[in-house]
C-alpha cells in the first residue's frame, strides 16, 4: 500500500521523483529523510533514536544537518521521494520559503512547534567575562553600527569597563537559523535603541535591515559553518574569544564553557522558558502533508516528538527546552489533524 501511495505522488501532484544515485527512476522511498538546522538536529536525531527502539519495524530515519535556511530549500523544492519529507528549523519559515514552497507543489504544510532554545553567547570557562547588552553585542559585531563604520578593535573600545581584550566572536554563517534569529533578536534589539536608525525602518527599510543585521568581514566576526561543536572546540582552544551558537550545546559543554549574560540574564533554562532571556527563540518541524500515508513511520516520528518534549521528557534532557502547555497543545493538536500552516502568519 505504501509503495502504490508514493507511486501515485508524481501523477497526481506532477512532479518526477528520482532515485538519490545514477539518475534511475524510484518510486519509493523506505526511510523518513529530514533535513535542516543543526540547533534542531541533536533532538531530530534523540527522536529518531528513540523512534526506531519503539518502532522497530521502520528503518531509522536519515537526518542532515544542512542549516535551517539549506533545508528548506531542500524541503520546497518538490514532491516525492527525491525531495525530503521533514525541515528542521530554529527560526519560522518565512513567506518567501513558503511561496518557493507552493510554486513548486509543496502545497500542503505543517508546522509543528517542537520546543524553544536560546542564542547563547559563550566563552571558555576560564576566559573572557563580559556583561553585554545587545546593544554592545550589536556594536562590537555589525559592520556598520548605526550606519558608522566599525572600528572598534577591542572590547574596551565598546564599554571601557570591558577587558582590553581583541574582539573576536566566531558564530554562524548566514544559512544558519540560528544566525538569523541572532540578526532578529539580538542585533536588531541593539541597532533599534538609537533612535535615527530606528527611524530609518520608515523611510529606507533596506538600508535599515543591513545596518541592522550585516556583520563585520573584517576578521572579528569569523563563520565557522554549520557545525556548531566547531565553535565549542575554537572557545576551548583560545579562552579570549566569544561564541554564539544554541544553548543546547552550552549546557552540553557546561564544564568547559560559560555563559555571558545579556541585558544582565543569564542563558539558563528558566530564563530562556520563560522568555526572560532576549536571545530566546522556537525551534519547529515543517511537514509534508503529501507525503504522511506515502512514507512509512512518518505519523510515528512525528508522535516520538510530541510524547518526549515535556519538561522531564527526552528531549529536554537533551537540552532542548519545553514549550509552553498552551503551545504544546497547539502543536499536539496540528499534528493530529494535520492543519496546513496559514500563510498569513509568516513574515
Amino acid at each position: 500500500m505504501t509503495n502504490i501511495l508514493f507511486k501515485s505522488l508524481p501523477v497526481l501532484l506532477g512532479t518526477v521523483a528520482l532515485a538519490a544515485c545514477g539518475g534511475a527512476q524510484s518510486s519509493s522511498r523506505e526511510q523518513i529523510k529530514a533535513v535542516g538546522s543543526s540547533t534542531v538536529y541533536p533532538f531530530a536525531k534523540a527522536a529518531a533514536e528513540e523512534f526506531a527502539r519503539s518502532y522497530p519495524q521502520y528503518p531509522s530515519p536519515i537526518i542532515e544537518s544542512t542549516g535551517t535556511g539549506g533545508g528548506i530549500n531542500l524541503f520546497c523544492a518538490g514532491v516525492g521521494v527525491a525531495h525530503p519529507d521533514i525541515a528542521n528549523a530554529s527560526r519560522r519559515m518565512k513567506a518567501s520559503e513558503f511561496e518557493t514552497c507552493q510554486n513548486n507543489g509543496v502545497t500542503d504544510i505543517v508546522e509543528l512547534e517542537v520546543g524553544m532554545d536560546g542564542i547563547a553567547i559563550a566563552s571558555a570557562a576560564d576566559g573572557l567575562k563580559l556583561d553585554l547588552t545587545p546593544r554592545e553585542f550589536y556594536q562590537a559585531i555589525a559592520a556598520r553600527p548605526f550606519g558608522e563604520e566599525n572600528t572598534a578593535q577591542n572590547w574596551n573600545d565598546i564599554n571601557p569597563a570591558f577587558p582590553n581584550q581583541p574582539i573576536l566572536v566566531y558564530g554562524p554563517p548566514p544559512s544558519s537559523g540560528t544566525r538569523d534569529a541572532l540578526a532578529e533578536l539580538i542585533m536588531t534589539a541593539g541597532c533599534k535603541t538609537d533612535d535615527a536608525t530606528a527611524a530609518l525602518k520608515d523611510s529606507n527599510e533596506e538600508e535599515y535591515e543591513a545596518v541592522c543585521t550585516e556583520v563585520r568581514k573584517d576578521g572579528k566576526f569569523v563563520e565557522q559553518g554549520e557545525n556548531d561543536n566547531l565553535i565549542v572546540q575554537k572557545l576551548v582552544a583560545n579562552p579570549q574569544a566569544v561564541g554564539v551558537f544554541g544553548y543546547s550545546f552550552l549546557e552540553e559543554n557546561a564544564q568547559r564553557l560559560h555563559g555571558q549574560p545579556l541585558g544582565g540574564v543569564e542563558p539558563t533554562y528558566e530564563n530562556i522558558a520563560s522568555n526572560a532571556y532576549p536571545g530566546a527563540r522556537p525551534l519547529y518541524l515543517y511537514v509534508k502533508k503529501q507525503h504522511m500515508d506515502a512514507v512509512p513511520g512518518l505519523k510515528e516520528y512525528i508522535q516520538t516528538w510530541i510524547e518526549n518534549w515535556g519538561r522531564d521528557g527526552m528531549l529536554t534532557g537533551r537540552g532542548m527546552i519545553a514549550s509552553s502547555d498552551a503551545v504544546q497543545a497547539r502543536t499536539a493538536d496540528a499534528a493530529k489533524n494535520l492543519t496546513p500552516i496559514d500563510a498569513s502568519v509568516l513574515k
